[in-house]
């Protein structure tokens, strides 16, 4: 990933953040009235706007600082979606078992995390590649194993790497837990600020995209 900067947006400001999901699909109406649709992009792409978690003239002076440090749009980071970030469910605790992330055949070592969205053959799979470090747990068969000993994360690609003797055997299910953030950069050159009363400041609009 080029230009990235291992660093996370503002925790407590990304908590106020709107934004979710983007789909980019073409819509044709045909002479007879009909609809011809087709996805112009394979995957979604996330979009925020974290001016509404500014709160406080700490806040804004912390956006500004990390605004110049990243040269505006010019290096991606870390940012916490508040609506989705975990393998499972907001209020649950990541499990080993949440997501099925391949199947061994013996030699296989490197598993790519996968998030699936739906169930059946209409199912979306989303590929995280920025796993939270210390949170990721795996299971081969349903039993957990150990990140050391068993398995590492590659930090760059977000992959679960098994060591030699601990590699999937035939036909044994790889699941994986973890927290999760997304790789996102300013979708602006410029931050507008305001000081709206006594120790407090605004940014009426933040614009962050996700870097795929």
């Amino acid at each position: 990933m080029d230009s990235f900067h291992d660093v996370r947006f503002p925790l407590g400001i990304s908590f106020g953040a709107t934004g979710g999901p983007e789909r980019a699909n073409e819509i044709v109406e045909l002479t007879s009235g009909r609809e011809k649709r087709n996805a112009r992009t394979a995957g979604s792409r996330r979009r925020y706007d974290a001016g509404t978690g500014v709160r406080s003239l700490e806040d804004l002076y912390e956006v500004i600082g990390f605004f110049e440090a990243r040269r505006g749009s010019l290096h991606a980071f870390r940012f916490r979606d508040p609506f989705d970030m975990k393998s499972c469910a907001p209020h649950l605790t990541p499990s080993a078992l949440d997501q099925p992330i391949g199947i061994g055949d013996g030699s296989q070592n490197r598993f790519a995390l996968i998030k699936t969205y739906g169930e059946g053959p209409d199912a979306y799979q989303r590929r995280i590649v920025l796993p939270v470090p210390g949170t990721v747990r795996v299971a081969v068969a349903g039993v957990m194993k150990a990140e050391g000993p068993d398995f590492t994360v590659d930090n760059g690609t977000g992959e679960i790497v098994f060591g030699p003797g601990s590699l999937p055997g035939r036909e044994e299910a790889v699941t994986a837990g973890y927290e999760f953030d997304v790789s996102v950069r300013f979708d602006t050159e410029r931050l507008t600020a305001s000081i709206t009363a006594f120790k407090a400041g605004q940014i009426p609009s933040i614009p962050l995209v996700e870097v795929l």
